[in-house]
């Protein structure tokens, strides 16, 4: 009878139900015609003996059949397939509709706006434009909290250009699950000596210090100090200095920034009436400075000899306050 529409096929072509394969007595490793889910969903017969699924072999990646041990040799097909359940499509969530449940656990990694995933990572965001940032919110009063249910780990904060894996990225903060400690690896401190003393100081002579104790972000070279960043800075001088020239108008230790002066202890060592052998001085700011600033001490010393000693004692130190 007549009908509205294209022609209809004179047959139906199903897919193949059973794959057969010749075993060798070596090969372990078979490739399957059709795309399975996991081991049960195909029944193996090998020499004609069923074989249990997950312990006589194993399915990975959809089409690799391998055997725990390798079948026998044999002129024919002596290994069946039969596909119980076969993977004849995917589904995709539309990329331009929102996905709504109201809760859900996923098993593997998660990765949002990238199309690749760091091997060591269960969750990673990333975007191209210039900022990604991640924002929380809630209705109302209240906090959210991060938890680190595993009491002996730790909330770490990384970066860096590597993107293969996060533990190759370089650790920027870290707290301790198990007593809260709060590490910066890469915190601006540092505390420096010298190594012998600085005798015969004159006016505006550079103090050195060439012994670092530590330096932990690499900021001080050259008897400066350079911040990395823009930051409130504590810088400290404690130590001794020798033969004071009694004849000198006043003596003093000078910490220079890039914009700024600071006077620490002015001694008049007239008083006296000697030389002083040995005078401590000790001082310390919170110095303003930008990234880039350097900081730097220097003797000052108005009239009379210059017989001033900086003893090798002396610290210089520093850290980033905020």
């Amino acid at each position: 009878m007549p009908y509205i529409g294209p022609p209809a096929p004179n047959r139906f072509v199903a897919p193949k139900a059973a794959t057969q394969f010749s075993g060798d007595g070596s090969t372990t490793a078979f490739t399957l015609d059709h795309a399975v889910g996991s081991d049960e969903d195909i029944l193996v017969s090998v020499d004609g003996v069923i074989q249990e699924p997950s312990v006589a072999y194993a399915v990975s990646n959809g089409t690799t059949l391998t055997f725990t041990a390798a079948p026998s040799s044999n002129s024919g097909n002596n290994i069946f397939v039969y596909y119980l359940f076969r993977t004849v499509g995917t589904v995709s969530h539309p990329s331009n509709n929102a996905l709504q449940a109201s809760d859900g656990t996923f098993s593997g990694s998660l990765a949002i706006g990238t199309t690749s995933l760091v091997s060591d990572a269960k969750l990673a965001i990333s975007s191209d434009n210039t900022e990604s940032n991640i924002f929380l919110e809630r209705s109302g009063s209240g906090k959210f909290d991060v938890a680190i249910a595993n009491t002996s780990g730790s909330l770490s904060f990384k970066g860096g250009s590597n993107q293969t894996t996060v533990a190759a990225l370089t650790e920027f903060m870290k707290i301790d699950g198990a007593n809260g400690a709060i590490t910066k690896p890469l915190q601006p401190a540092f505390n420096v000596t010298n190594s012998s003393d600085q005798n015969n100081l004159s006016d505006n002579t550079v103090l050195t210090f060439d012994t670092e104790i530590f330096d932990q972000n690499s900021d001080f070279a050259s008897n400066t100090f350079t911040a990395p960043v823009t930051g409130k800075y504590q810088l400290q001088l404690s130590g001794r200095f020798g033969q004071l020239d009694k004849d000198s108008d006043w003596v003093r230790v000078e910490l220079i920034t890039s914009n700024r002066l600071y006077l620490g202890t002015i001694i008049d060592p007239g008083v006296f009436g000697y030389d002083p052998i040995y005078w401590s001085f000790n001082f310390g700011v919170l110095a303003d400075m930008d990234a880039s600033d350097t900081a730097y001490l220097q003797w000052g010393q108005q009239s009379g000899s210059n017989i001033a000693d900086k003893d090798s004692q002396i610290n210089f130190t520093g850290y980033l306050v905020c």
